[in-house]
Formats: structure tokens, C-alpha cells, sequence
């Protein structure tokens, strides 16, 4: 299988991280800019770093990196969800624009774009999340259909709870204890198991899989 060149936002920790290590072991060339060099939230910063960044051979693109700022749906403040959509949408949409292009002249290409089981279903306070989410699910539909002749297969990835820093910092032992409790495999998922299944996505070993919003959840939607 030939290296390929990867360009992931959010590649420091959590997901994001397990990803590009794993890449980086079957021997690719992953790209991991900092907040610093590609800020999502804004804009200009996402036209510094494509402008600086034109010959980058982008053949995989992770659109990892996303926030979740909480907010009852009555009550989301404009900045909140103007930073959502930028974040979670916007920067996906704009780094898919740029980098497509070449995948089309070599007629190869994966998209993966990092979405949420809160994306199909939702609870309180996930309001703008969930729909941030949705939309970049329909993103990745668009992107399959519209490039899938130029050899680009895209698919989101749609996580459940994991067991990460930020998950643990927003949960006390007794709260995880609770959430596991209502997954039938009874666990959070390991960074690594999301890894695995984002690693076949975006490899050469998936030729027809596309277009799709893959869910790995432990079974947490099935009830």
C-alpha cells in the first residue's frame, strides 16, 4: 500500500491523535497543523494556511477537530453558534473545496470527516451541536456523490462516548459509571477503536464504501 499524504485537524489529542499515530505507523505523511498555523474558527486564518500550504499533495483529509459549546435551544447565544457552525461545518466545507481539486487529478482520494452519534439523535442542550453535525453528514453525502467518478470516496465517522481527557474532565466517575451503565458493550470506546475503523475508511483496502455516516457506539442508538 503507498504512503499517502494526510492532512487531519485536531490531530494533538483525543481521537484525532489515535488517528494520526496509526497513520503514521502504516507509514504515511500526516500533517498536524497546530491551533497557531489553522485556526478553524476563523476564517482568515483557514485562507493563511491554504495559501501557505498550495503544493501540499493532500491525498486523505480527517476533519477531526470540533466544538460543543452546551446551550438549551431557546437560549443559544449568536456567538455560540456562529462558532459552531464555523468549527464544526464551515472549516470542513471550505478545507474539502480546497484539497478535492487535487484528489480529482489523481483520481484518488478519502474524506472523513469526524461527526457524533448526536448527529442522529440528541438529548438537551446538544441543540446546535446536533444540528452542526447533521449538516456535515449531509457534507459528506454531497462530496460522495459529487466526486465519487473522480475515484474520491467520502465518509463521516460518528463516534459515541470515548474515553478521552475531555470526556473525564466533563464527567465525574460516578456520571461515566451512569452513561456505561446504558451502552449494552458497558464501556466508553477507546481512542483506538475509533482509530481502526477511521484507518479503513481512509485506506486503500476501502473501494466501495462511501457517502455513509458510520456509527461506532457500542450499540448506545440501537435502543
Amino acid at each position: 500500500m503507498p504512503a499517502r499524504t494526510v492532512l487531519i485537524t485536531g490531530g494533538s489529542r483525543g481521537i484525532g491523535a489515535a488517528i494520526a499515530a496509526l497513520l503514521v505507523a502504516r507509514g504515511d505523511q500526516v500533517v498536524t497543523p497546530s491551533r497557531a498555523s489553522l485556526d478553524l474558527a476563523n476564517p482568515d486564518s483557514i485562507e493563511q494556511f491554504l495559501a501557505g500550504n498550495r503544493e501540499l499533495p493532500v491525498d486523505i483529509l480527517i476533519n477531526n477537530a470540533g466544538i460543543n459549546l452546551l446551550n438549551n435551544l431557546a437560549e443559544i447565544p449568536p456567538g455560540d453558534w456562529q462558532s459552531m457552525l464555523q468549527t464544526n461545518l464551515n472549516a470542513a466545507l471550505r478545507l474539502t473545496q480546497a484539497y478535492v481539486p487535487g484528489m480529482r487529478t489523481r483520481k484518488w482520494g478519502r474524506i472523513l470527516n469526524l461527526s457524533t452519534i448526536f448527529s442522529l439523535v440528541t438529548k438537551e442542550r446538544r441543540a446546535a451541536y446536533s444540528i452542526t453535525k447533521a449538516a456535515l453528514n449531509a457534507l459528506t453525502r454531497s462530496t460522495a456523490v459529487e466526486y465519487g467518478p473522480d475515484g474520491v470516496l467520502a465518509n463521516a465517522l460518528a463516534p459515541g462516548y470515548v474515553d478521552t481527557a475531555l470526556t473525564r474532565q466533563n464527567n465525574s466517575p460516578s456520571a461515566i459509571q451512569a452513561i456505561a451503565a446504558n451502552i449494552p458493550l458497558r464501556r466508553l470506546a477507546r481512542t483506538e477503536e475509533l482509530a481502526q475503523v477511521a484507518a479503513f475508511l481512509v485506506s486503500e483496502n476501502n473501494t466501495y464504501l462511501t457517502g455513509q455516516t458510520i456509527v461506532v457506539d457500542g450499540g448506545f442508538t440501537c435502543q
